[in-house]
């Protein structure tokens, strides 16, 4: 089954061995060089100088961790989808005060309408997701990270989970607080594990925090970071298969492996606009999924059903767009030769239904 949805993706065969990597003590010498090891190339994979922490977690984990010890008074929730909106929902059932910043699914947020609210002096904290995996809707990150330098009070958190690995994030550069990412989509990892970057501001936040929990102590995990431990017994499977694949993204280079998905992009969106439409402002579109518009009013349950019988599996539309819209990734390891071999096995379905 060749995976075309938007996580978790493809893992090439040699990762899957390091990831079967017998046990070690994760209190030894070894597991310390490990976690320093992917540490540092999760650093480069960042562009950041930050400490970045490795959580045996979902990035959900760490959307909840993020306002659990960061925000200190009033958090702006940017809701442009499912999932910036479940980091409000998040903020909320925690007893976090959020407002939510709104527009319409399909839409990217301009950055004057941000400027605007923060110029209230309500919120000390913004969340984002960088790319909207519901909608495959893409808010301009550096240009919005260019409004956060003039808050410097104010922490910036974004989501990554969908773009790190295959579209630009450079945390420093952007000047992102909290960066944070699950392993099963771009960076081509097994579900089940997560990291962030922490700026000086985040984690001197999460210092003073006095109810962040236990489990996704942010200052805590970077405090063991620095000596090459976790507070609690990580992964190290999944760190064997980091070690391995995060080696793999640097040597064919952050900046060919952007190009290699905005190839892709192209490709997928040129065919959505020929034979349905695109959901979301074509400006706006996602380098590593596109989501398509069910503008012929196509049987999806059948066509997604014959396509997975074919070797293939394509997403439906997320939540409220489950019929209306289907998500076809084109991240991780995958390349152009099998994009475009899905693809005409999608139009031979297509013309049958």
């Amino acid at each position: 089954m060749k995976l075309f949805i938007p996580g978790p993706t493809d893992v090439r065969e040699d990762v899957l061995a390091a990831m079967a990597t017998p046990p070690i003590s994760h209190r030894g010498e070894e597991a310390a060089e490990l976690t320093r090891t992917v540490t540092q190339q999760a650093q480069r994979i960042m562009r950041t100088a930050h400490p970045v922490v490795l959580s045996t977690s979902s990035a959900t984990g760490l959307m909840e961790a993020a306002v659990r010890n960061v925000v200190e008074r009033r958090v702006l929730s940017l809701v442009c989808g499912a999932f910036s909106d479940r980091w409000n929902e998040i903020a909320v059932t925690n007893g976090v005060e959020s407002d939510r910043l709104e527009v319409p699914w399909g839409k990217a947020f301009e950055p004057a309408a941000i400027e605007e609210k923060l110029r209230t002096g309500r919120y000390d904290a913004v969340t984002l997701a960088h790319n909207e995996t519901s909608t495959a809707v893409q808010n301009p990150l550096a240009a919005i990270g260019e409004v956060m330098k003039s808050f410097p009070d104010v922490a910036f958190m974004v989501d990554t989970v969908s773009s790190l690995g295959g579209m630009p994030v450079e945390v420093d550069r952007m000047g992102i607080d909290l960066c944070l990412a699950s392993v099963q989509k771009c960076l081509a990892l097994p579900p089940g594990f997560a990291l962030c970057s922490l700026s000086p501001k985040a984690i001197e936040r999460s210092r003073r925090a006095q109810r962040k929990g236990w489990y996704f102590d942010l200052a805590k995990m970077a405090d063991k970071a620095a000596s090459g431990q976790a507070p609690i017994t990580p992964s190290l499977s999944h760190m064997f298969a980091m070690r391995k694949q995060f080696g793999i993204i640097l040597e064919e280079g952050l900046e060919a492996r952007w190009e290699r998905h905005r190839k892709m992009a192209e490709r997928m969106r040129a065919w959505a606009k020929e034979r349905f439409a695109l959901f979301a402002d074509e400006a706006a579109c996602s380098d590593t999924v596109t989501c398509v518009k069910n503008t012929r009013g196509t049987n999806l349950g059948a066509v997604l059903g014959e396509m997975r019988r074919r070797g293939y599996q394509l997403g439906n539309g997320y939540g409220k767009l489950k019929g209306e819209a289907f998500r076809i990734a084109h991240m991780g390891e995958r390349r152009m030769d099998e994009l475009d071999g899905m693809l005409a096995e999608l139009d031979d379905v297509l013309s049958r239904h």
